[in-house]
């Protein structure tokens, strides 16, 4: 369980600092908890995102070197 918690911590440390992960006021704990599940699913789409980058950055120097070979500009 500790181990669990400490590979944990760094990403609530994350969420409570960028993620505006606080206490929301207006709706009590209820609101605390529905905005922790938020906080954690925008942290997840952050994460997607980035990866989505990732992925279309390499499709585009796939389909430039592609480009390149085709035309007989190969490097």
């Amino acid at each position: 369980m500790i181990k669990r918690r400490s590979a944990i911590e760094p990403t609530i440390g994350h969420m409570k600092s960028d993620g505006k992960l606080d206490r929301n006021w207006l709706k009590g704990r209820l609101g605390d908890a529905i905005h922790a599940i938020l906080c954690g699913a925008g942290h997840n789409i952050r994460l997607l995102l980035r990866r989505l980058r990732l992925f279309y950055a390499l499709m585009l120097v796939w389909l430039a070197s592609g480009l390149n070979e085709k035309n007989g500009m190969a490097a």
